[in-house]
């Protein structure tokens, strides 16, 4: 049964000092928003002003300064593309090709993007441009304050946490590819260190919860089963 969050990114926005006018939430599919409870499931950031938040500031400017331009490209590539297709170039298959395990991950995406909503809305962090002017960004917006966590950075976390099960042989790959596509965030100047951990912890505990649910694992063995008709490597 789906679970609608309105009521509760509501509830959120207005005890924040939010707008009532809010996107229309995503959705989760088979957890609660009592197992995702921000305060109890992440810690909080670095306070405003802090001696840590700054040092965040300028450990993303040294790591912008440094990078080199195909890691930028790269950031704004991973910026621009917020799905699972995200591990299409390190699997060399189309995931959207393979229908079970598409819709498979999308659940994943749809249920960690539900679980970022809630934390975004509790923690109302504001990004690191949204602080420093100069750090250089991929934002196409003038809303900062959804810093913590990031949902990309959840997305990237949650799905690949799954596909290194469907796929066990290929799991170094697609972890390392979840982390890079996590980092890419901080490159874009976006997110600070600590959205990004907070996303690692929350993406993996979304998909780990999902990994004990039947219903979700019965879809899990049906991907699995498409991946090995499809003879993907890894299985």
């Amino acid at each position: 049964m789906q679970r609608y969050l309105g009521t509760a990114l509501l509830a959120a926005a207005l005890v924040l000092g939010g707008s009532p006018s809010i996107a229309a939430p995503h959705l989760l599919h088979y957890l609660t928003v009592d197992e995702l409870r921000p305060a109890l499931v992440l810690p909080a950031p670095p306070a405003p002003g802090s001696l840590e938040e700054r040092g965040e500031l300028a450990e993303i400017h040294a790591l912008i300064a440094a990078a080199p331009p195909a890691r930028l490209d790269q950031a704004r590539w991973d910026d621009a593309h917020e799905t699972p297709a995200l591990f299409d170039r390190t699997l060399g298959v189309t995931l959207e090709t393979l229908p079970l395990t598409w819709a498979l991950l999308r659940e994943v995406q749809e249920e960690g993007d539900a679980a970022a909503d809630v934390a975004k809305l509790y923690f109302h962090r504001t990004r690191p441009f949204g602080i420093d002017p100069t750090i250089p960004n991929c934002a196409k917006t003038g809303k900062p304050l959804k810093s913590y966590p990031s949902g990309h950075a959840t997305l990237g976390y949650s799905t690949g946490f799954v596909l290194a099960h469907l796929l066990p042989g290929r799991s170094a790959e697609i972890l390392d590819r979840a982390a890079d596509y996590a980092t890419s965030r901080e490159y874009c100047g976006v997110h600070f260190p600590t959205d990004v951990e907070a996303s690692h912890v929350l993406g993996t505990l979304v998909a780990s919860k999902l990994m004990a649910i039947p219903a979700f694992r019965a879809k899990f063995d049906a991907a699995r089963q498409e991946l090995i008709a499809a003879h993907v490597a890894g299985v």
